[in-house]
């Protein structure tokens, strides 16, 4: 294989397919909450969660002041400024819970914004109901993705990291998303606490055998101000070096099937919130050393997989 030759297929490289250009993902806030905080299941929420409900703190006001004040952002850039395609990403906390109503306000809040060519997301997998895919599936953009943070498939892990929801409960979002024909793209974190790197593989097996159209995979580290700080600070959290999580990363990777669109491979920690490991502020290395364990290693997504 030659060196430029693609070896995962990137959100870049799906959407420039699509749409024959750049598109630009923008982090939307629609102040949401989250069942595991407001008392239903929990008022701690999941350990590893930032204040912001792990997005990445957009700040007040409506969809549109947050939009415009992006794409300003964007336009004064050089290498930015001649973008004219966005997807809305609604990230923080989880989106879907509540009344299908409220849903149905921020789709349509969502279907006003200029430049506005699909919308991502962000739920838990608990939190969904034919009533609500229904909504999701009638949107009229070209992309549109429905991102579930699942975290891991292994049940006592859920429990150690105060998921509250199961793998079963995973598992039926998808068949139902996948029934409705609405994209999904998985959230899955390797070496959650108690988990071995070969848990976390199984993880991904057991996430390419559901109907699944995309994945992000995160490495774990300790935002400010969530439950794990504690833990980390007291020397009882350890945490993946980052050749290793390169190492683990890469092999999930060949396990994944080659169609899954390959949403994201390290943690985006927002500015000021890391604790720990110092790495996780080093994006672009981290990809280079996962690239580099592929190129080693020659290997491809899915190539790994036993049902090829």
């Amino acid at each position: 294989m030659q060196e430029n030759t693609p070896r995962y297929l990137t959100l870049d490289r799906h959407l420039r397919t699509v749409f024959g250009e750049k598109v630009q993902k923008i982090p939307l806030d629609a102040g949401s909450t989250c069942p595991n905080r407001d008392g239903t299941l929990s008022f701690g929420g999941c350990t590893f969660c930032n204040a912001e409900g792990s997005g990445p703190g957009t700040g007040l006001g409506s969809l549109r002041t947050q939009w415009d004040r992006w794409r300003a952002r964007y336009a004064a850039m050089p290498r930015m400024k001649s973008t004219r395609l966005f997807l809305g990403y609604i990230q923080s906390f989880t989106n879907t819970y509540g009344p299908a109503s409220r849903l149905a306000s921020m789709l349509r809040e969502l279907s006003a914004l200029p430049g506005l060519v699909g919308a991502c997301i962000g739920t838990r997998p608990d939190c969904l109901d034919e009533e609500k895919m229904a909504l999701m599936a009638d949107c009229p953009w070209p992309e549109f993705w429905l991102e579930i943070g699942v975290q891991s498939f292994n049940n006592a892990t859920l429990a150690r990291i105060n998921r509250g929801h199961t793998a079963k409960d995973a598992e039926n979002a998808l068949i139902l998303a996948a029934r409705f024909r609405v994209k999904t793209c998985v959230h899955l974190t390797a070496a959650r606490p108690g988990e071995s790197g070969e848990d976390f593989l199984s993880s991904v097996r057991r996430l390419s055998a559901l109907p699944v159209s995309g994945v992000k995979l995160h490495n774990l580290y300790v935002p400010k101000g969530c439950a794990m700080e504690k833990d980390r600070l007291q020397g009882s959290l350890p945490l993946l070096e980052q050749e290793q999580y390169a190492a683990l990363a890469a092999r999930a990777l060949a396990l994944v099937p080659p169609s899954v669109v390959i949403h994201r491979l390290c943690a985006d920690p927002a500015p000021g919130e890391l604790i720990a490991p110092a790495w996780a502020a080093q994006k672009r290395q981290t990809l280079d050393l996962l690239d580099a364990v592929l190129r080693y290693n020659n290997w491809t997504q899915g190539c790994l997989r036993q049902d090829r």
